[in-house]
């Protein structure tokens, strides 16, 4: 019972409400881990202790007095520094922002407070959230718990390792081109890209369009059950995300048993083997939780990933000229990675159209008509493992994990909801999987995620001693 920074968010909520233990010994617990865990492996960046007890204290009034209490009264939860959290500055990994204190909270950290979670910490994130590694001239770089010698991901590599290795229970992070899912594959956690317009995720201004358009924010848990959970009270009003669609959270049943779309090789671009083995290991679940299995092809997969670098390079400024980072404002290292990534950036572009929102309207209806067809997908999430840390900074690295990462991009490019799940180890390194299904049919790739979580074999980061790591 001591170790409650072992036990998941559903749990410790059950805990609290049966009053089992108290608030505060539940944050206590979780402040602790993060003493003893964060030297090793610098996931969180700011520990919010003196405002964490104080609210934990005060929901062990509330409980000790009768008072209604919300879902997750008690539960900490993090948060990566690109989401505002009032009192606390979001520096989107950047050092000149170390003293951009959010003024009130990210509608949906709002609404994670206004159930009784507690916010404990702010995690770590690339400068700008433009990595797929974890690392800024702040803070440092994050390692991944089960192996500091590859990455965590990113851009919520912060978020994931924090999770990860017990430090958190539950977190909110944000997907734009699979910064929930890939640092979630990194790490063997599971995440939750929800439908565009689901979650609110515009809250003030400037905002590009292309960020209002294929980003999203999202719960990262160790569990499904939590991500169900968090999900659920982040889906409510917004005034500030023009967005934003109240849809239902259930929806009326499909035809059973569902059919499952498999992609173990997404377009025959080549997939690592351990990727492969855990779509296939994950495959093999589902159809023994009813499922029914069909290998399909993905419908336009290179267009997607062209018509989403075109979008995102067009309409992903504040400005209307490109611009590179003032000197002093980025480290050395992300100079050095922009500047090798940038080229085969711009030639995934493929053929410019004048209108990517017209073409992208083509994609969705042959993506459209397969989901019609098949409800589910099952696909890797990115088609390589998590790579070696520096490896982004090889010359080569840019043209293949542009290729690595086009399913990735889909549910993005096409505001569909993703659940990423790990399935098995590979290598020594747990791999995952993602679930996509119809816009706002988050229940139905929850309820398959669950059915392959509920018969894979992996563990925690924390139950195992990481190589490199100590």
């Amino acid at each position: 019972m001591r170790e409650l920074w072992k036990k998941g968010a559903a749990e410790l909520a059950a805990l609290i409400r049966s009053r089992n233990v108290s608030c505060r010994e539940v944050v206590e617990a979780h402040l602790s881990r993060i003493a003893d865990a964060n030297a090793n492996l610098n996931a969180v960046t700011v520990v919010l202790s003196d405002t964490a007890l104080e609210a934990a204290n005060a929901a062990d009034r509330a409980l000790k007095a009768g008072e209604p209490v919300g879902e997750l009264c008690g539960v900490p939860f993090t948060v990566k520094e690109g989401i505002d959290v009032a009192g606390s500055a979001s520096t989107h990994g950047l050092a000149p922002l170390r003293n951009a204190v959010a003024q009130k909270d990210s509608p949906v950290v709002a609404a994670l407070r206004g159930v009784g979670g507690i916010p404990i910490a702010r995690t770590n994130m690339p400068e700008f959230g433009m990595r797929w590694h974890t690392t800024n001239a702040m803070h440092g770089a994050t390692k991944n718990p089960w192996n500091s010698n590859r990455t965590p991901g990113g851009s919520s590599g912060g978020e994931a390792a924090a999770i990860a290795s017990g430090m958190s229970p539950l977190g909110i992070g944000s997907d734009g081109a699979g910064s929930l899912r890939w640092p979630a594959q990194c790490c063997g956690i599971a995440a939750l890209k929800p439908s565009h317009g689901r979650v609110p995720i515009v809250s003030s201004g400037p905002f590009p369009f292309a960020f209002q358009l294929l980003a999203a924010l999202g719960p990262m848990a160790r569990s499904v059950d939590d991500l169900r959970l968090a999900f659920r009270h982040m889906c409510g009003e917004s005034i500030g995300d023009p967005w934003h669609v109240p849809a239902p959270l259930e929806w009326p049943s499909v035809k059973r048993p569902i059919h499952v779309g498999v992609m173990v090789n997404p377009g025959g671009i080549g997939v690592h083997p351990d990727v492969a083995r855990a779509v296939d290991s994950a495959s093999a679940m589902l159809s023994d939780a009813g499922y029914v299995i069909e290998p399909r092809e993905a419908p336009l997969l290179q267009r997607v990933s062209e018509i989403y670098v075109q979008i995102m390079s067009r309409f992903g400024r504040i400005s209307s000229e490109p611009q590179r980072a003032p000197v002093g404002l980025v480290s050395a290292e992300f100079d050095e990675f922009w500047a090798r990534f940038h080229l085969p950036w711009e030639r995934a572009a493929g053929e410019v159209t004048h209108d990517p929102m017209m073409e992208r309207v083509t994609i969705y209806l042959e993506w459209a008509e397969l989901l019609n067809e098949c409800p589910l997908i099952l696909a890797p999430i990115a088609t390589e493992p998590a790579f070696r840390v520096g490896e982004d900074l090889e010359p080569e690295w840019g043209e293949r994990w542009l290729s690595a990462l086009r399913m990735i991009m889909v549910p993005s490019l096409l505001g569909l909801p993703s659940v990423s799940v790990p399935v098995e180890f590979g290598s020594g390194m747990p791999q995952g999987v993602q679930i996509i299904a119809p816009r706002f049919r988050e229940d139905l790739c929850l309820e398959a995620a669950h059915a392959v979580e509920s018969r894979s074999l992996i563990v925690p980061a924390f139950e195992f001693t990481p190589r490199g790591a100590r």
